[in-house]
């Protein structure tokens, strides 16, 4: 096999908020891709505006560094070598992504923050890096935190890894436990670009005020593309992009052979067929930019135009000898969601160029089946509507703001678990709960996770005040906890969750404890109305706001579901009154994100989502057809009971 010496591919790899995009931001400013006098926004590679609003990575992205330091020259590529970065998300439900990233690499840098140390996301990605055999560098971040303990979580990293390791190879992954053991392992700042292999003491920077350690450990252990001389050519696509020039883009990894600009090759299809095509362009990646080249060879990742509908998982071949790479593999939906057309009275009533119909709806998800690996769309029992199955709510949460802002009206509906028959049981899958919390609140946390059928599996206590507490739990208890957890713990609860595989139905959980107010007409609110009304509960409506029949528009105080009308006006007289005058005030409204009124939404309601606003509402919008529905759902509940 022969080696391209100048290459480095690498995927950072971490939980969410350990640094991840904040390290390739140093390593992109000290390889001099920025002018000296541009101003350079943090975490410049969250370019999407969801990302930059939720301070998290949702898409995965490369980058390249061109390494010119001294390094280069002791490394026998004066030149230069370019190291390709692959930046991933860090939360679970876009563990597609990580998947996509990993395939295109030859090894990772695990980055772990020094005071929170391993988390369930870090255990997720650093097992898929053990199961395609890819060298792992510890980085160990943020070391100059008041609350470090380097020492401990470069032990817990370890171990994991070990453990990890010692999973994989009984699953039948042939994995070299000697090189496992010699962990490298740097010690950084990445928000000021300080790294070290020396490690420093608990709250201090490293030692070295540049990040030349890292560019050294990656180009040292990472391996150097190999191929084959004589294999014809093979290309996996591993991620799709767009260009408003070029149409769609895919984003390949070149293995054997090369790429020209301008000749013809073979796209094997997912189904196994092969289709001819021309390159009509070729963008090699530098710093933040796609720059044309002419050919690119074994290892590179670069960008190929000419195939309008080329897909992920797909590889281009040499059509006079076709090999084509195995597909990518991505974990099953845990979590559905169904989305479906507006039906509510205010659809299409808010602003021009709305896309309403089933078929806007319905092209839009085909598309972001091309894109998105970890997603599935089925059909329901209604033509308007569709499954979504995804990774987990948070994921389908964000495919429906993107919708949302791109000028869609659906309505999205309550996060459901994706079930399984096993050995003739019905199963539902289990996440790994990791919930780090004041000591004060760890009975609170406890009683939260006992109502969802959580059981807790570790308590750990590093003597910083904090609690760490760890739950297998039903997917289904998650829905909605979050925002249970920042409620109960007065917004200082962190969890983070793991897929833990399928076990036995776990029985009813009650998530909510209070009901809906829901109008019984439709109208404008009236404050007169809502005046009267406020000592029932909390209103998510404002004054002069129209809502329509079915609509929720508050929560109610008691668990019991509260018909309103919500629209009542004063009726004026010419008699004269000694209170005319007395001011009475309304309490602020309870004004929720997309996220917030999915978890808050019950089994019987849906959120309509425009791009103005977001509303609860009733699946059944009229009140009488809505009682009986909820009558016969008695009947056979009781039923049910009487057979058993």
């Amino acid at each position: 096999m022969a080696v391209r010496g100048d290459i480095r591919n690498v995927a950072i790899v971490a939980h969410v908020d350990h640094g991840k995009t904040t390290l390739v931001n140093a390593m992109l400013q000290q390889s001099h891709v920025f002018n000296e006098r541009e101003e350079v926004p943090d975490r410049v590679m969250d370019s999407n505006d969801l990302e930059r609003e939720k301070g998290i990575t949702i898409l995965a992205k490369n980058t390249a560094v061109e390494y010119t330091g001294p390094l280069a020259e002791k490394y026998g590529h004066p030149e230069g070598i370019t190291i390709n970065v692959i930046d991933t998300p860090g939360h679970a439900d876009f563990g597609g992504e990580v998947e996509r990233g990993i395939s295109m690499v030859d090894g990772v840098v695990l980055l772990v923050d020094a005071s929170e140390g391993p988390l369930p996301q870090t255990r997720f990605v650093l097992r898929k890096a053990l199961e395609a055999k890819l060298p792992v560098i510890l980085c160990v971040n943020k070391v100059d935190r008041p609350d470090a303990r380097i020492d401990e979580v470069v032990g817990e990293a370890s171990d994991l890894l070990l453990g990890l390791a010692q999973d994989v190879i009984e699953e039948g992954v042939d994995l070299d436990l000697d090189s496992l053991l010699d962990l490298p392992v740097i010690y950084c700042a990445a928000k000021v670009g300080y790294a070290s292999t020396d490690q420093p003491a608990n709250g201090e920077l490293p030692d070295n005020d540049n990040l030349e350690p890292l560019f050294d450990s990656i180009i040292k252990n990472i391996p150097a593309p190999e191929y084959d001389p004589d294999a014809p050519l093979q290309a996996h696509v591993a991620n799709i992009d767009s260009s408003d020039f070029l149409g769609r883009l895919g984003l390949v990894r070149i293995y054997n052979g090369n790429l020209e600009k301008g000749k013809t090759y073979g796209l094997s299809r997912v189904d196994g067929s092969i289709e001819n095509f021309r390159v009509s362009e070729l963008l090699r990646t530098q710093g933040l930019d796609r720059l044309p080249v002419e050919s690119a060879g074994p290892g590179d990742i670069v960008a190929v135009a000419g195939v309008n509908d080329i897909m992920i998982g797909e590889t281009i071949v040499d059509p006079n000898d076709p090999r084509p790479l195995p597909l990518i593999h991505v974990d099953d939906p845990a979590i559905s969601m169904t989305f479906g057309t507006n039906d509510s009275p205010l659809a299409g009533t808010e602003g021009k160029d709305h896309k309403l119909t089933a078929r806007m709806i319905k092209d839009r998800l085909d598309r972001e089946l091309i894109g998105n690996v970890s997603i599935k769309v089925l059909p329901t029992e209604r033509p308007d509507a569709w499954e979504v199955q995804g990774r987990g709510e948070l994921a389908l949460a964000v495919l429906a703001e993107q919708m949302r802002r791109e000028g869609y009206e659906l309505t999205v509906g309550r996060p459901q678990v994706v079930t399984k028959t096993i050995d003739g049981q019905l199963c539902e899958p289990m996440e790994s709960t990791t919930i780090d919390v004041p000591e004060e609140y760890m009975g609170t946390v406890t009683q939260l996770m006992a109502d969802r059928k959580g059981r807790m599996e570790s308590m750990s206590n590093h003597g910083s005040g904090w609690i760490r507490l760890q739950f297998t739990v039903p997917s289904r208890g998650l829905i909605g906890f979050r925002t249970a957890l920042l409620s109960a713990t007065r917004g200082t609860g962190i969890s983070s969750s793991l897929s833990a595989g399928y076990a036995p139905w776990a029985g009813q959980i009650v998530t909510r404890q209070n009901g809906s107010m829901v109008s019984d007409r439709q109208g404008v609110a009236t404050p007169y109305a809502m005046q009267r009304l406020q000592a029932r509960g909390n209103f998510f409506v404002e004054p002069q706001s129209p809502v329509y029949e079915g609509q929720v528009v508050g929560v109610n105080n008691k668990p019991d579901e509260l018909d309103v009308n919500i629209t009542l006006a004063k009726h004026m007289t010419n008699m004269r009154s000694a209170t005319a005058d007395v001011l009475e005030t309304l309490t602020p409204p309870i004004r929720m994100s997309l996220e917030e009124s999915l978890d808050f939404a019950n089994e019987d309601e849906c959120v309509e989502v425009t791009p103005e606003s977001i509303r609860v509402r009733k699946i059944i919008l009229n009140r009488e057809d809505w009682y009986k529905w909820r009558a016969k759902q008695r009947r056979a509940n009781n039923n049910a009971q009487n057979a058993k």
